[in-house]
């Protein structure tokens, strides 16, 4: 149905109206109708940093006149559904000439709230609104003020919303988004809307922005093409950079178009809008165009050989997790990688890297721990072990918490598998790890919180108040399991539920990163997934079940859905790289990465397998087929990177080295590719549900099945042979705990270059 209306700054009542005949029931027409359209030519001085120096508005008739050009707004819309209308405007200049001036679309909201959550995904979580400070690269807390165990979320000097009295807005291009889009939750009449739109027009990427007013009882949404940022722009950890962006000058006859939807639904808490977001996220975006490049078996051999020849350090037997030219490159426990990456390593065949593996944890045990009883945070030549960040005297002892929490959850997993293997698990490192365990019961019977940093001498909070160890409670899981004690069980359900409580249900998940202050992050967001997911399988409490959909829900908001379009310049753009499936890290370092920081995505499968529901498989798929087209290869080498070597950018908007650039380094993203390989099937099939997913970088088709068996037509059309793991499960497996080396082992079918086979895989 189209209509049309030649108001220009009219009302949403209109369009109530019709969705009232339509069904009076619906969300949209029980909204607040508060929200009004208005179309804009804004003028700007660009030697004063694109300062405003005037606004045209269009009258009635949907003209816009200014001192120099006539221009006529042409809007059609269309009914989607009872919550949606796509809208198509176009701005023509039918006489005279615009100098140094953009476009706008606003969206004006009359009954706003200060508490409204705001989204922009991966960009900003309930708007950023949160106590600031501007610190330089790596951000450490470093006023007493803030400090301390029970203190509120501070975040890095990012485009906010403001927490305070004065000025509050964000700008923003769309391509620093996971997906070109905003929305909000009302407080007031506890609905929720999305506005979603392209990424670029002719002119290049969007400006999607934010504006409160002083009162905050008024806000205003827009769209702007081209993209012009006033006054300021985001560079990183610095949100009062000077903006490099240069308005247009428009002739006659030139046009600006605009395509977006809006949409308007019942909300009665903030977690119905990302309910909403993960089942329109792709919306109005073109679907990706990858092309399948490597098998995961070879990304792995690569791997192998770069961990062996370039990470590991025989004089002290350990694999370090960088070229070691500092201690931050040389060890770190967990995070980027500290007994992380031997855990894959551990699935080899090669005899030498699981003698590796074996050295390392000789190493680490007992001298890794630190006075604490967690592990020492990091380390560097081999004998050197470090508490925290030395740069700075206040940081010095703070070892940030999720590194032993991820140390303890891929260390009971490397034990477990280690028994498979018929390797013995020294008692000195069962010790060891039984010491960090209950570390982490201490500090919560304690505290009621694992905090972000605490002290390696002591164990005490040194800063609190956030989810950083958000894996904690799965690894806590593990622990009960492994060294048959309930009280670990126990503690892991208090500690998940007060993260549930506390950071879920306020859409919010901060502290992961040891170099992001509090802001929101991907990282620990995904830790608490995994936690939610493993305490369901454990305990089948469909509380848990619930805690994870909604988390996974949260999730997909950093999760890049689209292809992005690089420059043709750029390093990204010439390689024709497909953003799609790129991790967001947080929201103050805006870039996309290969794969989940520092994990393989399980928990996406774990959470399809209880729930059915496709969109985790369709999210993990995306996550998954993305990560080997960034690693540089022999066939494919990247441009200042060794190989082997995976670069955690995938920059889609200008924070740092550029859009579509990189800076020359080995990253986590290896370790991330290496668990990808082998925590994850190359293929999975659920025989309940008749549904085939390849993660691996294959084509797969369903031919028959039944409960117990499955005829699949697999094609490889990469240039290397595919070593390819299947996984069939029924309705009754799917209810089954996931064992959690499950692959190792697992039958391996060969597929040449350019081959396709057909198999019958039994379960």
């Amino acid at each position: 149905m189209k209509i049309k209306i030649a108001t220009l700054a009219y009302t949403i009542k209109l369009l109530f109206i019709f969705s009232l005949l339509i069904d009076p029931n619906s969300a949209m027409a029980q909204a607040e109708h508060n929200l009004k359209m208005a179309f804009v030519v804004q003028k700007y001085d660009y030697e004063l940093f694109n300062k405003v120096t005037n606004r045209s508005i269009a009258n009635d008739l949907n003209t816009i006149q200014t001192n120099t050009a006539t221009w006529v707004v042409n809007k059609i819309e269309k009914e989607i559904d009872s919550e949606t209308t796509e809208f198509i405007v176009t701005f023509h200049l039918t006489k005279g000439f615009e100098k140094s001036a953009a476009t706008l679309v606003e969206f004006q909201f009359d009954d706003w709230n200060k508490e409204n959550y705001v989204l922009l995904p991966a960009s900003a979580y309930n708007g950023n609104r949160f106590i600031s400070r501007r610190i330089a690269y790596s951000p450490k807390l470093n006023e007493i003020k803030d400090i301390g165990k029970n203190k509120p979320m501070v975040i890095s000097d990012v485009p906010r919303l403001n927490i305070a009295n004065g000025v509050s807005h964000i700008q923003e291009r769309s391509g620093s988004m996971a997906s070109p889009s905003i929305g909000f939750h009302s407080i007031n009449s506890k609905t929720g809307f999305f506005l979603t739109t392209t990424q670029k027009n002719k002119y290049g990427d969007l400006g999607i922005n934010i504006e409160e007013s002083r009162n905050r009882k008024n806000a205003t949404i827009s769209l702007c093409s081209p993209l012009v940022r006033e006054l300021t722009q985001y560079r990183l950890c610095d949100n009062q950079a000077p903006t490099p962006d240069l308005p247009a000058d428009f002739k006659e006859a030139d046009e600006v178009e605009y395509t977006f939807r809006l949409h308007h639904f019942k909300a009665e808490k903030t977690q119905v809008l990302f309910d909403k977001y993960i089942q329109i996220r792709q919306e109005l975006l073109p679907k990706s165009s990858f092309v399948p490049q490597i098998p995961f078996s070879s990304c792995f051999d690569i791997l192998e050989k770069k961990f062996n020849d370039y990470n590991f350090v025989p004089k002290w037997g350990y694999y370090s997790v960088g070229p070691r030219n500092n201690y931050f490159q040389d060890w770190q426990i967990g995070w980027v990688g500290g007994m992380i990456s031997t855990y894959p390593l551990l699935f080899s065949k090669n005899e030498q890297t699981r003698k590796n593996v074996i050295a390392n944890f000789n190493w680490l045990f007992p001298n890794g721990i630190s006075p604490s009883g967690f592990f020492w945070d990091s380390g560097e030549k081999g004998n050197v072990w470090i508490g925290g960040d030395t740069r700075k005297p206040l940081s010095k002892n703070w070892h940030l918490i999720r590194k032993s929490a991820d140390a303890l959850y891929y260390i009971i997993k490397q034990f477990d598998l280690m028994k498979i293997q018929g390797t013995t698990v020294e008692p000195v490192w069962e010790n060891g790890t039984r010491t960090v365990a209950d570390s982490f019961v201490k500090l919560w019977t304690k505290n009621g919180q694992f905090g972000q940093f605490v002290d390696s001498t002591t164990g005490e909070i040194a800063v609190g108040g956030s989810s950083s160890a958000a894996i904690a409670p799965a690894a806590l899981v593990f622990a009960s399991r492994y060294f048959n004690d309930k009280s670990y069980l126990n503690i892991a359900c208090q500690s998940a539920q007060y993260m549930y409580d506390n950071f879920t249900t306020n859409g919010i998940s901060c502290g992961g990163p040891g170099d992001a202050l509090q802001n929101p992050d991907s990282e620990s967001w995904y830790g608490m997934l995994e936690s939610y997911a493993v305490l369901y399988e454990e305990t089948k409490d469909k509380k848990w079940l619930t805690y994870a959909s909604e988390t996974a829900n949260q999730y997909s908001t950093w999760v890049m859905s689209y292809d992005y379009v690089f420059p043709a310049t750029s390093l990204w753009g010439a390689m024709d790289m497909k953003s799609t499936g790129a991790v967001f890290a947080n929201t103050q370092n805006k870039h996309g990465s290969p794969g989940i920081c520092t994990h393989s995505g399980l928990a996406f499968l774990r959470l399809y397998r209880a729930t059915n529901n496709i969109l985790y498989l369709n999210l993990l798929n995306d996550i998954t087929q993305s990560i080997p087209q960034y690693m540089s290869r022999p066939d494919r080498p990247i441009k200042g990177m060794q190989e082997g070597w995976i670069n955690e950018r995938v920059s889609t908007t200008d924070w740092l080295e550029g859009i579509g650039e990189i800076f020359s380094g080995s990253t986590w993203a290896e370790t991330s590719l290496l668990l990808t390989t082998t925590e994850l099937p190359s293929i999975y099939v659920d025989v309940e549900n008749k549904v085939v997913t390849a993660f691996d970088q294959l084509e797969v088709e369903l031919m028959s099945s039944n409960e117990h068996r499955a005829t699949l037509k697999i094609t490889n059309r990469t240039k290397q042979t595919a070593e390819a793991s299947v996984v069939l499960e029924n309705k009754q497996q799917k209810s089954s705990l996931w064992q959690e080396s499950k692959i190792f082992g697992k039958r391996k079918y060969l597929i040449q270059p350019n081959q396709t086979i057909t198999i019958q895989v039994k379960n």
